[in-house]
């Protein structure tokens, strides 16, 4: 079932303990349709989009800072009565998740962070970001060279066709007032993140770090210093880029329903 909440736009289905799933910038809850049907069998799964992705409306004023968004996501599961539940973040998912997890401990009962990293950027990384994020808010598109570039980045280089040209068409269909309310504002807050790796203190839930093999943005190494931070298993994921649940599906969703499956109750 898709519905709406006052303002966000989400996927609700299944039933058993609530999920909140948290896709990647620049995508929306589709994202997560590899892992929906296996996970909606034994969970209630909410998957929200961001403001300013899939069907919801734009950022609503101005934000400072991903711990509003993870307000947000905490209102919505309020508005449904939810008051326990885990969170399955990818990315920017996975930011905003580990700022609720750490805020609310008691609520969030397992966290499962999918080729995502807390700390800041570097300085170079930081540069490159907001250098692409400057130009679109310019010229009102993502336009090449930035436009195939971006669509890379969530992939490995042997990605097939069929998963890097919808992505490509997408983001090249955006239009003008959707990426200067919402998508280059989004972006900011995300690549100019503080250092919030003393976050991971707080986390004291059971917990997953899932990292594709061949993630460009999100390398290896940044998920296993979370996990080792975290004191929880790190999972690579084979052939996987930083989109890694829909480069590898069967990988991520086994390794999902082998984490919730030892940390849930049936």
């Amino acid at each position: 079932m898709c519905t709406s909440s006052k303002k966000m736009h989400f996927i609700d289905m299944g039933s058993g303990f609530p999920l909140l799933l948290g896709h990647s910038y620049l995508f929306d809850s589709n994202m997560w349709q590899p892992q929906l049907s296996a996970l909606s069998k034994y969970y209630r799964v909410i998957v929200p989009d961001l403001w300013g992705h899939g069907s919801s409306p734009e950022l609503p004023g101005k934000y400072h800072d991903l711990k509003r968004i993870a307000k947000d996501h905490l209102k919505l599961m309020d508005s449904l009565g939810i008051k326990e539940f885990g969170i399955i973040g990818l990315s920017v998912g996975g930011m905003w998740g580990a700022e609720l997890a750490a805020s609310y401990p008691k609520r969030v009962k397992c966290i499962a962070l999918l080729d995502t990293f807390i700390g800041d950027e570097t300085e170079a990384a930081y540069q490159n970001y907001f250098n692409m994020l400057n130009a679109v808010d310019k010229a009102g598109a993502i336009q090449p060279p930035y436009l195939e570039y971006a669509a890379r980045q969530f992939f490995s280089d042997n990605v097939s066709d069929e998963l890097l040209i919808p992505v490509i068409n997408r983001l090249r269909s955006i239009p003008a007032a959707r990426l200067r309310k919402s998508v280059v504002p989004i972006g900011k807050l995300i690549f100019g993140r503080p250092d919030r790796l003393s976050l991971l203190k707080k986390i004291k839930m059971p917990s997953v770090v899932i990292t594709g093999e061949l993630d460009k943005p999100r390398p290896t190494w940044e998920g296993a210093y979370m996990a080792s931070r975290l004191g929880c298993n790190h999972v690579i994921i084979p052939g996987a880029g930083h989109i890694s649940n829909q480069e590898n599906p069967s990988a991520v969703t086994d390794a999902l329903m082998t984490f919730l499956g030892e940390v849930l109750p049936n």
